[in-house]
């Protein structure tokens, strides 16, 4: 097992980059383990460092003393054992490429982005194993249901922690584990980020059915079959049923189709109640990542032979070939089979 990290740099200060930091920073403030956040935008990185707050994202929620930040990479990167990622999916080639030359030797790389590289069908490990030319046993990533804004208040949640080898999913979870965060360990990468990628797009279905106003029975409909696309297209790429049963499938899919605070829901929602893509796109503050990544997963899905008809139809909305309004008789039209057909 390595030595406990010196230190943890979090490459990223939105909601959940910088959520996650103050859970690293609760799990090692007796350990002394300093957690150094990346922001972007400088005016955030003094914010953090002065009020200990990140008002835009996490309103007035105190942060540890132990987390400080710098919008220089090189700073936050120097001597950091650990480096988790937290930036937008679609930027993270860019950002390695900007920042690879300053990582230490011997870091791990985490991955907290749950979506797929456009133009590429990559998923997040898959770009940092790209760029980096890192080894498998060094790269992680972390998924399940993972609201920010609960996680900061201190909700008990659990979450999923996968690496190729168990014992670097092992040596991240001793560091992140507090009394309100559980983190569970995997070697199954695939699974835990197929069921992070995919349940983003069948949240914007569920969402579009809140904002037409349909009933509990529709969105349980499209979260049970949501899940058993999932999970074909998991298994399709060689990933394990047992992991989107659990908490990076199952869970992370429950929480992110029914909760307020989704981001993807909440996108679905707008696309439901009549906004077009673009309005949608201007009042989110935030990226939902399955209107970036849907394209992605239904290419993904074509090119080995799955079936995903709700992504389907969620891609046709999306690029404006279907209208919401048709998206349900698309669906219910599909010809009868069987429950359990894998297609």
């Amino acid at each position: 097992m390595r030595p406990a990290p010196r230190k943890i740099a979090v490459m990223g200060a939105g909601s959940w980059g910088t959520t996650f930091a103050k859970v690293l920073a609760d799990a090692g403030a007796e350990s002394g383990t300093e957690v150094m956040v990346w922001a972007r935008r400088n005016e955030v990185a003094i914010e953090i460092n002065t009020r200990h707050t990140n008002t835009r994202y996490l309103r007035e929620t105190m942060l540890p003393a132990n987390i400080t930040s710098s919008s220089d990479t090189s700073e936050v990167l120097a001597g950091a054992d650990l480096v988790v990622l937290a930036v937008p999916a679609q930027s993270l080639r860019e950002q390695l490429l900007g920042f690879k030359d300053s990582l230490e030797p011997t870091a791990v790389l985490m991955s907290l982005m749950k979506g797929l590289e456009r133009g590429t069908d990559l998923r997040m490990s898959e770009v940092i194993a790209e760029v980096t030319n890192m080894p498998e046993e060094r790269i992680a990533v972390l998924s399940g249901p993972n609201l920010a804004m609960e996680i900061a208040r201190k909700q008990p949640t659990a979450s999923v922690v996968a690496c190729r080898e168990l014992e670097t999913a092992s040596w991240i979870a001793a560091m992140c584990s507090t009394d309100y965060f559980r983190p569970y360990t995997n070697t199954d990468v695939i699974g835990v980020e197929i069921g992070g990628i995919a349940k983003n797009v069948i949240a914007l279905a569920v969402g579009i059915c809140d904002g037409m106003g349909m009933g509990d029975n529709t969105k349980s409909s499209i979260i049970t079959r949501g899940l058993a696309e999932t999970t074909r297209l998991a298994l399709a790429l060689g990933g394990s049923y047992e992991t989107l049963s659990g908490l990076a499938g199952l869970g992370d899919l429950v929480a992110t189709c029914s909760s307020s605070l989704s981001r993807n829901n909440t996108a679905g929602r707008l696309l439901g109640q009549g906004l077009y893509l673009d309005e949608v796109n201007d009042r989110m503050s935030q990226t939902a990542e399955g209107i970036k990544s849907g394209r992605a997963v239904l290419d993904l899905a074509t090119r080995h032979n799955v079936e995903v008809p709700i992504t389907e139809a969620v891609v046709m909305v999306l690029e404006g070939t279907l209208s919401v309004e048709n998206m349900g008789s698309r669906l219910l039209g599909r010809r009868l089979k069987s429950e359990g057909e894998l297609n």
